[in-house]
């Protein structure tokens, strides 16, 4: 550790929005407002490139009203990016910092994010330059190594769960087969969430599919046929990155002109195609299987709708967001040069602990659905995960039954 420097600070967001990611910045805001070496705090406009535009807002002297509305709405209010740096932008970004007097950078956002302000941390140190690199998680896919769980994957969990729970009463109401496809491109966090809508055995979700559990067509049909004769209807529940026998995900089959993100990544949140795709394979070989029964079927993709709704945000969720921005300033004033916001369950009644991740810790790799939490027949997500999520998400609703 080292003693704390005298200049400014810069905070951005990053990355796909979340119901909390505010509560982190305003975490932010309110402790810097607490360290005397820190002047001004200058808000980034869209991320990393707002840096490199110099588009800031000073977020100094803001009201307590104002700032604990800001914390309780969805979405980056300070705007957010796609942009993934490489070192040349981020010498572009060092040299801003310089022209400023930056001497902080706090950096809402995932595994790409923290990957930016590792490298950014690097160039700082080969320069000769002092600054405080500081990465405060944040994604909904719950896939950042180390940390036992992201801000925002809580309120996503919160709004899945729920949203599955009304879903099976409406498939219960006019019997069939439904096909929800939930965020997921490589890992089954937030899939797996759907299990909490369960409330006896026979709710739904009946079957869930991650990419964790690779699962081929004829086993998703026998599967789904299986469900629907044993109880008349089945809901399931898909992540958009399931993979297929050979680890191909059944989206970039699909993906002959799809839409490609800016990572270069097939466009899985905006479209509809595997949702549609699973339906017509129900319609057909399943119906099939059935003796060729005629069959209700329906499939919805959540898409963004999981990211920034407005007042359902889990309440756990929402405190240790806020946490996390304060947490990083506090490392800052502890006089720790870099390092990431990572959180750590206690034993027994659920709580958490903060602690600094090194930043290489969190930067690109993913954290996948561990297979303990996934059943045995990989159609399914094992119960011990209630106790793992439940906490994070929140008291869900106690419907009743006639």
């Amino acid at each position: 550790m080292s003693e704390m420097i005298k200049g400014n600070a810069v905070v951005g967001q990053s990355g796909g929005p979340t119901a909390v990611i505010n509560q982190s910045l305003v975490g932010v805001i309110e402790a810097v407002a607490d360290c005397p070496a820190i002047g001004k705090l200058l808000g980034a406009r869209n991320g990393v490139r707002g840096i490199i535009e110099e588009r800031f807002v000073d977020l100094g002297g803001l009201e307590k009203n104002l700032l604990d509305r800001v914390a309780a709405t969805p979405a980056a209010a300070l705007g957010s990016t796609r942009d993934k740096p490489d070192e040349d932008y981020c010498r572009r970004i060092f040299k801003v910092f310089e022209k400023n007097d930056v001497r902080y950078f706090f950096y809402i956002g995932g595994n790409d994010s923290a990957d930016t302000s590792r490298i950014i941390n690097e160039l700082a140190r080969q320069a000769g330059y002092e600054l405080r690199v500081f990465h405060i998680p944040k994604t909904i896919d719950n896939d950042l190594r180390v940390t036992d769980h992201c801000p925002g994957y809580g309120s996503a969990a919160r709004f899945v769960a729920s949203a599955v729970m009304g879903d099976d009463r409406d498939n219960a109401s006019l019997m069939g087969i439904k096909v929800d496809v939930i965020m997921g491109r490589h890992a089954g966090w937030l899939t797996a969430a759907g299990m909490l809508a369960r409330q006896d055995p026979t709710d739904g979700p009946h079957l869930i599919y991650v990419p964790e559990a690779p699962v081929d067509k004829n086993k998703f049909v026998e599967d789904v046929a299986e469900v629907y004769g044993r109880l008349g209807r089945c809901v399931i529940a898909v992540s958009e990155g399931i993979e297929d026998s050979t680890g191909v995900a059944w989206a970039e089959r699909l993906a002959t002109r799809s839409e490609r993100d800016s990572h270069g990544n097939v466009q899985l949140s905006g479209s509809g195609a595997l949702g549609d795709y699973l339906a017509e394979i129900v319609r057909t070989e399943v119906s099939a299987k059935l003796g060729g029964k005629k069959l209700r079927v329906r499939a919805d993709t959540f898409g963004y709708l999981q990211r920034s709704f407005a007042g359902y945000a889990s309440r756990v969720d929402q405190k240790e967001a806020r946490l996390a921005g304060r947490t990083a300033v506090k490392f800052a004033r502890r006089g720790y040069a870099d390092g990431s916001v990572a959180f750590r369950r206690k034993a027994g009644r659920y709580g958490i602990t903060c602690f600094r991740a090194e930043l290489h810790e969190m930067a690109r790799e993913t954290k996948p659905l561990p297979p303990e939490f996934i059943a045995p027949s990989g159609n399914n997500i094992a119960e011990g995960f209630r106790d793992y999520a439940a906490p994070l998400v929140g008291e869900l609703p106690k419907l009743g039954k006639l």
